[in-house]
């Protein structure tokens, strides 16, 4: 049901000068539900990738609901590949009811590109106003009323300014030069006054660590601060000059590398991009499978709320929220011996066999899991049946996939939809399996070719509006079973795609699997003659760097970037840590992990023990406990078996004295519960000498002129206290 064309006569009376005419144009958004890109293949040539789930729930559900809770009245759908898929599904759902809120949709099934897009929605004549453009795979819980009011009054000020763009802070591993999302280095110069965006270079290990910029910008531009700490949240305000803009240079294909590149290098019309970074507010695009793991994992610790599986409600059943973050639907089959370790989600109706342990994963509804299964780290989507004994680390399975007895899968598979998985058969590392065949070209516009000519194929159901087309899929489906090669083992069906030429490289680095710790270590061991050949010269890049005559910096701006960068600091190693405990990391490479976040972060070893302990707290507190000696206990049993990790950065006394100050943060402000334990906690620390009497001693002597709000703790600890300063005299007298 395509977007009604209206004319341009009254497209024309609704673009007014008058700024009381122009606030009673609804806000409006353009989502572009197709991506024009192959990161999601095998998937994405059955389904389209806004449909794919994401927590059990379809991408472009959180989508619509941030625009609906934005504030955004009127959203056009762009339908390309699959459209048929896009528009069968709005259809059954909410979204074309909604009083407040309408969403059209917009098809075409010859677009190859975003610029192709915008073009038609352009000639449809549907945008009479400044709009939010983003993607249909793009998550947020921002709100848009400051970012919209900046771009409302530069526009005021200079029509030249047609774009904001929505931008986060967000460091790169400096091993890998990844985000955390799977997303190359990015580059980017901003006037820190105005926020107007000068430069902006997306995949940069070309440059291999060099960046030029025009002399003209640095004569023309007396402040600039340059950035490869940003990440582009693809959460963009535009004026309707932008659609006109794409109309006029049809060689505008890509919306960052042609469109906003185009805009910057342009003197002659003149046009301004400018920035609003957002610091609280969570923003993020699953751009490959390894930002579909983090945004996941995101989702399940609650960054993004209220968009979180048990407030989020779909489908006809609830999911409760229980402890160490488990989300349950409320009708599912699970045996007592069965384990559900932390950080998981069990959608509804799914059945779970005895003695089988299932952490860190999504498990979709209807699914049927035997016994003695183990699952970590994995997605599985919806009628999945994983049969006896079989191992599934750092997986994503599709609707319909089995997996018969005794199977494994190694980190990195993906398995496409109804694929059958032989007993006993080991799927390699990265492997990417469907029951279609492998593309002989690479082409990011082949997903409308499949789209066209599998038109049964396509309409795959999605949730349970879609439960009738299920009869067409499995017949068509079956047939491809019985047709595809067995590559997957006895009674297997599917084919095992091969790595493209100068593609494995991409495996690991945009895998749901973690990089290997190997692979870790090999790229450390290449880059540190570089890094060190770069300190000595003086020339190593900071995260970011403001150029001003004199060299000058801000010292408030400084201190601001400092205290982001700690707490995002403390949220990287909470969630290496957590890693490390639900999927049995070793030591060794957790070490090495918090190493390059520390190296990342410019971050001293007090940081880095502070963070740690910090975690391991929250992991005692998330432990089920009934009393106080229960969660002694579990703090007690935390500390023991991550003591070497600790160890590591407890490398003086500086070092232990922040573990003090921390836990009597955690005591008074984090988790009160703790507060009763401090001194318990404070021996046991000293007694397996992981803190000194030094370093106890001086945390002491730094309270004696505290107020005595401050010095709670101090008191509480009085007797082990005086006991510590005894014994330190008596072994003086000895001396």
């Amino acid at each position: 049901m395509g977007a009604q064309k209206k004319s341009s006569a009254a497209a024309a009376a609704r673009i007014s000068d008058d700024p009381e005419e122009l606030s009673r144009v609804p806000l409006q958004a353009v989502l572009l539900a197709d991506s024009f890109t192959t990161k999601f293949r095998p998937i994405t040539l059955e389904r389209p990738k806004v449909l794919l789930p994401l927590a059990n729930v379809p991408m472009i559900e959180y989508a619509l609901t941030w625009l609906e809770s934005a504030g955004v009245e009127e959203v056009f759908v762009f339908c390309c590949a699959h459209a048929k898929q896009v528009t069968n599904y709005l259809q059954c759902s909410q979204w074309l009811s909604q009083p407040n809120f309408s969403v059209a949709t917009i098809e075409s099934h010859n677009s190859v590109s975003a610029g192709d897009a915008l073009r038609l929605i352009y000639e449809r004549n549907v945008i009479h106003g400044d709009f939010i453009l983003i993607s249909g795979d793009t998550l947020s819980n921002m709100s848009l009323n400051r970012a919209l009011q900046e771009h409302k009054e530069r526009k005021k000020k200079d029509s030249n300014a047609v774009m904001t763009m929505v931008i986060k802070r967000s460091k790169l591993s400096p091993v890998t030069q990844q985000s955390r999302l799977g997303t190359d280095e990015l580059f980017m110069a901003i006037d820190p006054d105005t926020k107007q965006l000068l430069y902006y270079e997306e995949n940069t290990n070309h440059l291999k660590g060099t960046l030029s910029l025009d002399k003209m910008l640095l004569i023309d531009n007396p402040s600039i601060t340059l950035h490869n700490d940003m990440q582009d949240c693809f959460i963009d305000i535009c004026s309707p000059e932008v659609l006109s803009l794409f109309t006029d240079n049809f060689d505008y294909q890509h919306l960052r590398r042609h469109f906003v590149k185009g805009l910057l290098v342009d003197d002659i019309m003149g046009y301004k991009i400018y920035t609003h970074e957002i610091h609280s507010s969570y923003a993020a695009r699953v751009d490959n499978y390894r930002s579909y793991d983090t945004i996941s994992k995101d989702i399940i610790q609650r960054w993004t709320y209220p968009l979180v599986p048990d407030v989020l409600l779909f489908g006809n059943s609830a999911t409760k929220l229980e402890r160490e973050g488990i989300y349950r639907a409320t009708e599912i089959v699970q045996s007592r011996s069965a384990q559900i370790g932390p950080l998981t989600v069990i959608g509804n109706g799914t059945r779970i066999g005895n003695n089988t342990k299932i952490t860190n994963s999504v498990i979709g509804k209807g699914c049927s899991i035997g016994s003695n299964v183990l699952i970590e780290g994995s997605y599985i989507w919806d009628n999945v049946t994983v049969e006896d004994g079989c191992q599934l680390k750092h997986s994503i399975v599709c609707d319909g996939v089995v997996i018969k007895s005794g199977s494994v899968l190694s980190p990195g598979v993906v398995l496409s939809f109804k694929v059958v998985v032989g007993q006993n058969f080991t799927v390699p590392a990265y492997s990417k399996v469907s029951l279609l065949p492998q593309p002989t070209k690479q082409d990011s516009d082949e997903e409308l070719e499949y789209a066209d000519n599998n038109s049964d194929i396509e309409t795959s159901p999605i949730a349970g509006a879609h439960d009738n087309l299920n009869g067409e899929l499995t017949s068509d489906l079956t047939d491809m079973q019985s047709s595809a090669a067995e590559e997957l083992g006895s009674g297997g069906a599917g084919y095992i795609w091969s790595i493209c030429e100068g593609a494995s490289e991409e495996e690991w680095r945009h895998s749901v699997a973690p990089v290997p710790a190997e692979k870790l270590a090999e790229i450390s061991q290449t880059i540190d003659d570089d890094l060190d050949f770069s300190y000595q010269d003086g020339n190593a890049p900071a995260s970011s760097g403001e150029l001003k005559p004199g060299g000058l910096s801000d010292s408030d701006d400084d201190d601001v970037d400092a205290n982001n960068d700690s707490a995002y600091f403390e949220k990287e190693v909470e969630a290496t840590f957590l890693r490390a405990v639900h999927e049995n990391v070793k030591v060794d490479h957790v070490i090495l992990e918090v190493n390059s976040l520390k190296l990342s972060y410019n971050m001293e070893f007090a940081a880095c023990a502070g963070a740690i302990f910090y975690s391991m707290m929250k992991l005692a507190l998330g432990t089920p406990y009934n009393s106080s000696a229960e969660l002694y206990n579990a703090v007690v049993n935390v500390l023991t078996s991550w003591k070497r990790l600790l160890k590591s950065y407890l490398s003086g006394k500086d070092e232990e004295i922040e573990i003090i100050l921390k836990f009597e943060e955690m005591c008074s402000e984090l988790a009160k519960e703790l507060s009763p334990l401090f001194t318990k906690i404070l021996c046991f620390l000293y007694d397996k000498d992981m803190i000194s009497e030094d370093a106890i001693l001086d945390w002491e002597s730094e309270k004696n002129y505290a107020d005595e709000s401050d010095r709670v703790f101090v008191k509480q600890a009085e007797k082990f206290l005086q006991w510590l300063r005894e014994a330190s005299e008596e072994e003086e007298e000895e001396d």
